[in-house]
C-alpha cells in the first residue's frame, strides 16, 4: 500500500465513521422529531378540550343572561303596574277619607243625642224618686220597724257631686 491509497482508506474511514454519526443524529433527531409531534398533537387535542369547554361556559352564560333580562323585564312592568297602583290609591285615599266622614257624621249626632237622652231620662228618673220620697210618710219596713224618709239631697251634675265629693273627703282627712 502506497501513500495515496493509505490516505485514501483513511479519508475512507473518515467517511464511514462521519456517516455512521450522521446516521447516529438523524436516527436521535426523529425521535425527536416523533416525541415533539406526540407533544404538539396531545396539546392541541387538550386545547381543543379547553376551548370546548370555554365555550360552554359561555352558552351558559349567554342562556343566564336571556333569563336575567327577562326577569329584569318583567320587574319593570312590574314596577311600573306597582306606580300605577300607588297612583289609583292616592286618588282613592281622599275619596275614602270623605266618604267616611261623611257616613260618619250622622252616627255621631246621633249617638251624642241619644247619650243626652239617656242622661235626660236618668235625671228625671232621679228627680221623680226623691220626689217621691218627700211625699211618703214614713214607711213600715218590718214588725215595728219604722224607715223615716232621707233628707232631700240636691240633684247636680255629675261634675259638681265630684267636686263636693272630693271637698268632702279633703276636709275629712283633716
Amino acid at each position: 500500500m502506497n501513500a495515496g491509497q493509505l490516505a485514501a482508506l483513511i479519508a475512507a474511514v473518515f467517511f464511514a465513521v462521519l456517516a455512521c454519526a450522521g446516521i447516529v443524529v438523524l436516527v436521535k433527531l426523529s425521535r425527536l422529531m416523533s416525541a415533539v409531534t406526540g407533544m404538539v398533537s396531545e396539546y392541541r387535542e387538550r386545547a381543543d378540550l379547553l376551548i370546548k369547554q370555554a365555550q360552554e361556559a359561555v352558552d351558559r352564560t349567554n342562556e343566564q343572561l336571556a333569563r336575567t333580562d327577562a326577569i329584569t323585564a318583567s320587574m319593570d312592568q312590574v314596577t311600573a303596574n306597582m306606580a300605577e297602583l300607588t297612583g289609583h290609591v292616592s286618588a282613592l285615599t281622599g275619596l275614602a277619607r270623605g266618604l267616611s266622614a261623611a257616613a260618619t257624621a250622622p252616627l255621631h249626632g246621633a249617638s251624642a243625642f241619644v247619650f243626652g237622652l239617656r242622661r235626660a231620662v236618668a235625671v228625671r228618673r232621679s228627680l221623680q224618686v226623691a220626689a217621691m220620697a218627700e211625699t211618703m210618710p214614713a214607711t213600715l219596713v218590718g214588725p215595728g220597724k219604722v224607715v223615716t224618709p232621707a233628707k232631700q239631697a240636691a240633684i247636680a251634675s255629675p261634675a259638681v257631686s265630684a267636686t263636693e265629693a272630693t271637698a268632702a273627703s279633703r276636709a275629712g282627712r283633716r
